[in-house]
């Protein structure tokens, strides 16, 4: 304990050390510029309109079930808006407000439906909070254009490794996921890659079984240990190729949106802070402030510590749940488990009136559009939701307290079909808790392992 003192002491010192500006900037105008067009896409492919406008029900993230989307064209115009501070946040015009907004608009869009959950989104709502408290518009931006006082070269350490942990965490966090005994046998790869056999000139190798065992380890050990090979100077390039390798080949095999090139990006992050400079010399000028040791605000390692330890908790609290967790969900979200599990589900949905007798069969395609559907069906929280939704429908129909009933076979990557829900609990009666669900039937540990 004595040696405490000290070590907050370089810590402190650490954090407060000036560095180049550059990265800061590289990180602003990539984000930016991956956002605006992240909503560019959304337009093009009308995903606004099919995600947001045209499903009369929406599967909420617990707590937020409040959370709903603008009336009319009132989704479009927010989208538009979520463009124009992206290309704002590019040239650092009106930095500040536009990173705030941001971040609240693009966090609104992701809690309106649980069922378009994607990782890389829940990660842009975390750095563009971080965004927020970071000086980069403070060099090469509109914003020092219009006033020259805010011009500087040397930003504190800190304030380049604290996106540096967030993108840590994801490695590390996302490698600790693959520990499992379905990634350890290559599942559910050897499923995904029988399906590339048709890609043009290497659909052969790709749908060869050793293909998907060696990405199944290597994504593991990529995962596992380059966040650390990028903190040493002698380790640094070879796992920087590695990871962009890595990126640029998921980006060529899946379909995972522009996770690949955040990634990318914000994996350059680890290189010297002025890489930037260095590599864009001619746009970047030479550095002119005198670099000065920063004071540290008192609340900045408390604050990074506790960061850390919620981004600790938050991928292990499945832990705390009995079962599988890519069985039972119970856990999933926002642990960084990233392409680990195939589902698919048959469904047979039951709502009775105890009062008259009556039997209806439901449709989940007569409420839900095709995305909504399919994730429904092998969550058993969202499924509780629908059940919930379809009490309520019926009783506006001026039908009793009917009870809804859910038969649902699921296969987890590749085994064979099993009930995910008790079929005799009427889900409609089940309230939603932090605690584990009683009606989630556990995976058979005769299919679960080896």
């Amino acid at each position: 304990m004595e040696g405490t003192p000290l070590i907050n002491q370089r810590l402190r010192k650490a954090l407060s050390e000036p560095v180049d500006i550059a990265s800061l900037v590289w990180m602003r105008v990539c984000f930016g510029l991956i956002m605006l067009w992240e909503v560019l896409r959304y337009a093009w492919h009308g995903r606004i309109s099919r995600y947001y406008i045209e499903p009369d029900f929406h599967f909420y993230f617990p707590g937020f079930s409040w959370v709903q989307p603008w009336p009319g064209f009132g989704m479009y115009i927010h989208f538009a808006v979520l463009g124009v501070l992206a290309f704002f946040i590019a040239v650092g015009l009106f930095y500040r407000l536009s990173t705030i907004l941001f971040f609240f608009g693009f966090t609104y869009v992701f809690l309106i439906e649980q069922a378009a959950y994607l990782n890389h989104l829940y990660l842009v709502c975390w750095v563009s909070f971080l965004m927020i408290f970071l000086p980069a518009n403070r060099c090469w931006s509109v914003d020092v254009r219009r006033n020259p006082l805010l011009h500087t070269d040397h930003v504190p350490a800190w304030t380049l490794w604290l996106l540096r942990l967030q993108i840590g965490l994801v490695y590390f966090w996302g490698g600790i996921a693959k520990l499992n005994v379905d990634w350890l046998r290559a599942q559910p790869l050897l499923e995904w890659m029988e399906n590339r056999s048709d890609y043009a000139l290497i659909g052969g190798v790709l749908s060869w079984d050793p293909t998907a065992w060696f990405m199944s380890y290597s994504g593991l050990l990529i995962d596992l240990c380059v966040p650390f090979l990028l903190l040493f100077r002698s380790t640094r390039m070879p796992a920087l190729v590695v990871a962009i390798s890595f990126h640029l080949f998921n980006l060529m095999i899946f379909s995972i949106g522009i996770f690949p090139y955040f990634m990318i990006a914000t994996t350059l992050l680890f290189l010297d802070p002025d890489w930037p400079r260095n590599a864009f010399g001619r746009w970047f000028p030479q550095l002119q402030s005198v670099p000065r040791r920063a004071s540290l605000h008192r609340a900045v390692v408390p604050c990074m510590i506790g960061f850390f330890a919620m981004h600790t908790f938050l991928p292990l609290r499945h832990w705390l749940y009995p079962g599988n967790v890519s069985w039972t969900e119970e856990g999933h979200l926002f642990a960084w488990h990233m392409k680990l599990r195939s589902k698919n589900s048959r469904i047979q949905i039951q709502v009775t009136d105890p009062e008259t007798g009556e039997k209806w069969r439901i449709r989940a395609m007569d409420y839900l559009s095709e995305r909504q559907r399919r994730k429904m069906s092998t969550r058993p929280e969202l499924l509780r939701q629908f059940a919930h939704h379809l009490a309520e429908e019926m009783q506006q129909q001026g039908h009793g307290d009917v009870e809804v009933r859910m038969r649902v076979r699921t296969s987890l990557n590749s085994r064979p079909r099993q009930l995910l829900v008790d079929p005799d609990v009427d889900l409609s009666k089940e309230p939603y808790t932090q605690r584990p669900a009683s009606w989630i039937i556990p995976l058979k540990p005769d299919l679960d392992g080896w």
